[in-house]
């Protein structure tokens, strides 16, 4: 959330800075609002003032033995104005937080201009992508070629946008998973954390995705919950009514969790394979940090979501989101892309984002800093890595002419010292 103070003295300011995203600010609904506030405000604290003014005087009367008839009168009449103005000074602030809940973050200085992912600007490059001597399949050709996706059994059991991963494929998925585990707990100094699948709308909130996300959220009908669209939601959340010592930051969680999304506004793209889906797995990373370190520790999160690319040894590129092609919640964010030589293109694998305090503004994560008072903390997160992308990028770079998919080096130890995935005949569902 923005900061209101902000919004509330310079709303010119931040209407500036919004129109960089390609938002507009209704700047006469912040003004129109905060004028009903400021009135309705010093007419409830006028009308409390006089009743607080009446009650001492009829306490001093009746201290003396004196007669409080005409004190009294009118009272109840003073106690339902008194009613009436707070019901307003509550409804106006009902209104503005409404409104504040649906803007979204102010871009960092440093963020590109631009309204479009054509608009992102390249960071930099690890790595040549494949020039393979053969007509480059992709991963679902290949999937399917190992006996390993099939996509009718999921679709039969759930529907579109689902898969079933079998033998070495189900393996492999594990093994990434695992694999990135072991580097950001063993490396890169995360704590693993094991959080809830389902979470409230509190949390849901806290992040950012409610209430301007709701269609894109999969509820659970009959129950106050929500499965997740990605771990950083309940870790994130981890921090929510939470008072930090400055010596608690920074913390850095990682977690694996499934992830849950309704994909609305995305019918169409990327629905074959294992892009696009409703339910696919992520290692996530996310940090809670004092304000001066965030800066600094979104291009470390980054790194450390790069290092399993390079450890891989899967080409990528870096780019720097600009101001119209960021999330909501987001003040800045890397986004790593993939090169996929199925398609002849890079995709992204990762997304990392500062969100600054507008995360934590919404969960009321605070920590005891340079001053008595607590001060809001810094959130980061990113993904590290997106698994099924990853699955996606390994079956398409290690592919031979033949169909069979090299391991990667890093992950022969977790596949049990297999080096290479064949060809095999396809094991069918039954109808």
């Amino acid at each position: 959330m923005i900061d209101p103070k902000l919004l509330r003295t310079e709303p010119d300011h931040v209407a500036r800075h919004l129109a960089r995203r390609g938002f507009i600010l209704n700047v006469d609904m912040v003004r129109s609002l905060e004028a009903r506030r400021k009135a309705a405000q010093k007419d409830a604290e006028a009308r409390q003032a006089a009743r607080n003014a009446r009650a001492k005087a009829i306490g001093r009367a009746k201290a003396q033995g004196e007669d409080v008839t005409a004190l009294m009168a009118g009272q109840e009449e003073e106690a339902r104005g008194l009613a009436a103005a707070e019901a307003e000074l509550g409804a106006v602030q009902a209104a503005w937080d409404e409104f504040v809940s649906t803007l979204p973050n102010i871009p960092a200085p440093d963020v590109p201009d631009g309204l479009s992912a054509a608009d992102n600007v390249e960071v930099r490059r690890f790595g040549t992508p494949p020039q393979c001597p053969f007509p480059a399949r992709d991963h679902v050709a290949l999937g399917e070629n190992l006996g390993g996706l099939d996509l009718a059994a999921a679709a039969k059991i759930t529907g579109s946008r689902f898969v079933v991963l079998r033998a070495g494929l189900a393996r492999l998925q594990r093994a990434l998973i695992q694999f990135m585990l072991d580097l950001h707990t063993k490396e890169h100094g995360y704590t693993e954390v094991y959080v809830p699948y389902l979470v409230n709308g509190e949390s849901l909130y806290g992040t950012g995705q409610l209430p301007k996300f709701a269609e894109e959220q999969f509820g659970i009908a009959g129950f106050p919950y929500f499965l997740i669209p990605t771990a950083e939601v309940p870790v994130t959340n981890l921090a929510r009514d939470t008072i930090f010592a400055r010596s608690e930051l920074p913390l850095r969680y990682v977690c694996h969790s499934p992830c849950f999304r309704s994909e609305a506004g995305a019918a169409g793209r990327d629905t074959r394979g294992l892009i696009r889906q409703h339910q696919f797995e992520k290692v996530e990373l996310v940090q809670i940090v004092a304000p001066e370190e965030s800066v600094r520790v979104h291009e470390e999160l980054t790194h450390h979501a790069e290092v399993v690319l390079q450890r891989l040894e899967l080409p990528y590129r870096v780019m720097a989101l600009c101001a119209g092609d960021m999330g909501f919640a987001a003040a800045k964010t890397y986004d790593l892309e993939v090169y996929l030589p199925g398609s002849g293109c890079y995709r992204e694998i990762s997304s990392c984002s500062n969100f600054g305090d507008f995360q934590a503004r919404r969960l009321n994560a605070r920590a005891r800093l340079a001053g008595p008072k607590p001060e809001l903390v810094h959130t980061l997160n990113g993904s590290g890595l997106a698994v099924g992308r990853t699955l996606v990028a390994v079956l398409e770079n290690y592919q031979d002419a033949d169909g069979r998919v090299r391991i990667p080096e890093a992950l022969v130890g977790y596949m049990g010292g297999e080096t290479v995935l064949s060809p095999q005949a396809r094991q069918s569902t039954p109808p």
